[in-house]
């Protein structure tokens, strides 16, 4: 009997199937926004400082997209011609890097000494720590490589460093990579965020609205670990006090404070939540719509005018896009541009032109306590006014 080696059937063998794979709900999403960002412009990483901005202005889909997909907003905003007129000196960039060099040399000894001081006295205090190396391909790779790094140093039960890890955060159902300056792992298996600034503690106190931005920014953080932590059984404890290290005085010594986030991480928390998901914001804009820097001023200025925006004077201080949209809001009699407790108090009454019709009676409801408050102060200023132009006898 002899062996069978032939093929049952003859014939040229099957043409490969060159249908491409279905696109997952993740990968149109990307592809979309690549689309809305330019498909030749490199996407802007969406840092803890922008975060925190976008969440304390979490109506405004305008930023939520552009950052969701991100778009270089300076260079939009330039584009525009409208260019922003806020951000870190070059100067300030070298002295801060400089400071946080001084303070993680040796090992990040004085770093982990400052630690020890004002957040867990208690411990044993930190002798040589490790610092693992974290590098890694891509914004994922590092992630992963951080939180394999977070789950073997918690169970080490020692003192541990990560310079520059990098964590991910669900915002609006895309994902943002974030770098924090470092993160300690305490001998009990504990987290603590570490916030390196560059403004001066003068007597121990540092400038409040300073310390609030850094607080606002190291809260972003505390909810990138804690999303960390929960992925691991049991969940290691992230602490709710960062550390924040200054320069002492007017010196290049650094010193430190512990800082209470658990006001900001709530804050935070709940704005996010708030956010419009990135993808519904996508698909109510029209086909072809694109922020890509280099398109014509008339298409890039539709554009973003496509998608709504929130604008407060707020915005001034946090986002490039502030001076045009600041514009525009002007330009429309919006009474955002008055401040948001102004527009809290007016109620349904959008435009100034609104408000003055609601005042001299000309339009709304006089069941509206905001149109009753109106015509008061108007019926109060011309009896002041008539009082004025009234000789005394």
């Amino acid at each position: 009997m002899s062996d069978f080696h032939g093929s049952a059937k003859s014939g040229p063998p099957p043409r490969p199937d060159r249908t491409p794979p279905p696109r997952t709900r993740a990968t149109g999403l990307r592809h979309r926004l690549a689309e809305l960002r330019g498909p030749e412009v490199p996407a802007k990483a969406l840092d803890a400082r922008a975060l925190a901005a976008l969440a304390a202005n979490p109506g405004c889909r305008r930023r939520a997209i552009l950052d969701g997909a991100g778009v270089d907003k300076t260079a939009l905003a330039g584009a525009l011609g409208a260019p922003s007129a806020f951000g870190q000196s070059q100067f300030a960039f070298m002295r801060g890097n400089a400071f946080e060099a001084r303070v993680k040399g040796d090992g990040g000894t004085e770093l982990l000494r400052l630690v020890h001081d004002r957040l867990d006295p208690g411990a044993e205090p930190p002798a040589e720590a490790p610092v693992p190396d974290l590098a890694a391909i891509g914004p994922e790779g590092r992630a992963a490589r951080t939180a394999l790094a977070l789950r073997e140093a918690t169970g080490a039960a020692a003192w541990t460093l990560l310079d520059h890890p990098m964590l991910a955060l669900d915002v609006a159902g895309s994902p943002a990579f974030l770098e924090p300056d470092a993160v300690v792992v305490h001998p009990d298996g504990s987290w603590t965020v570490v916030e390196i600034k560059s403004f001066p503690m003068l007597d121990g106190a540092a400038d409040p609205a300073k310390v609030g931005a850094a607080a606002r920014q190291a809260a972003v953080y505390v909810l990138a670990l804690e999303e960390v932590a929960a992925r691991l059984s049991p969940a290691p404890r992230v602490r709710d006090r960062v550390l924040l290290v200054c320069p002492r005085d007017f010196s290049n010594l650094p010193t430190a404070s512990a800082v209470d986030v658990r006001k900001q991480r709530a804050v935070t928390r709940r704005q996010l939540d708030r956010l419009t998901r990135i993808e519904e914001i996508a698909d109510a804009l029209p086909e072809g719509t694109c922020f890509a820097p280099d398109r014509p001023a008339e298409e890039l200025a539709a554009a973003v005018e496509a998608v709504p925006a929130t604008y407060a004077p707020e915005c001034l201080s946090a986002c490039e896009l502030a001076f045009h949209c600041r514009a525009r809001s002007r330009a429309a009699g919006a009474v955002t541009t008055l401040g948001r407790s102004a527009r809290a108090e007016l109620g349904g009454l959008a435009t100034v032109d609104q408000v003055l019709a609601a005042a001299h009676g000309e339009a709304g409801d006089p069941a509206d306590p905001a149109v009753a408050a109106l015509r008061r102060a108007a019926a109060l200023r011309a009896e002041a006014l008539d009082a004025l132009e009234t000789p005394c006898s």
